[in-house]
């Protein structure tokens, strides 16, 4: 899978709208590739305590695509 753009320089991809959703969502699934999403929100305190265990995962799983979507700022409504 190609590099995408990536979160502070982690393998943690930050989907930034609809359409960079179905972007990976597309691409990960056409190479047949896991996707791993961590649905997260600024203000949900156990949320933000799991996001340097999602960096953590993503660094030993590579062969997955691990992306964060902060609900307040992406609204998919459908997986």
């Amino acid at each position: 899978m190609e590099a995408p753009e990536q979160h502070n320089k982690s393998r943690v991809v930050k989907v930034d709208s609809v359409e960079s959703w179905d972007f990976y969502f597309n691409q990960a699934t056409n190479q047949g590739c896991p996707i791993v999403v961590h649905f997260t929100a600024s203000w949900c305190i156990p949320s933000v305590t799991m996001n340097p265990y999602f960096k953590e995962l993503a660094s030993a799983f590579q062969d997955a695509l691990f992306l964060t979507v902060d609900v307040d700022d992406v609204k998919v409504t459908t997986v």
